[in-house]
């Protein structure tokens, strides 16, 4: 029993921070996806869209995805674009970023990726 118990006690911390690592990996890849899809749009349609709903309207995102922290859709923060050349200052969004608010692994915020 004890040596279960000391297996499990080494164990388990490494399959957290594997849990982790996936999150924070599926992560990254909806920011850029939807990045992405936001960069299109604009290009497309000579304007930033109004939201990320406009991205699933115009077919540029089948949906919107989880954020894999919160496990929430709806938490994503959108901003305008960080880019100094707009094509159309229409008041839309070119960014976006998590919603968490905790620290990642390498100890940023998920905020500011």
């Amino acid at each position: 029993m004890t040596i279960i118990g000391i297996l499990a006690a080494v164990a388990i911390p490494y399959y957290l921070r594997s849990v982790r690592t996936a999150k924070e990996v599926v992560l990254r890849e909806n920011l850029a996806t939807m990045r992405y899809a936001i960069g299109s749009y604009t290009a497309d349609k000579d304007k930033s869209p109004q939201g990320l709903d406009d991205l699933v309207q115009a077919g540029y995102l089948k949906k919107i995805p989880e954020d894999p922290i919160t496990s929430r859709t709806d938490t994503w923060v959108t901003g305008p674009s960080e880019s100094p050349v707009d094509i159309n200052d229409s008041g839309g969004i070119g960014e976006v970023h998590s919603g968490a608010n905790q620290s990642a692994l390498d100890g940023s915020n998920y905020r500011s990726w």
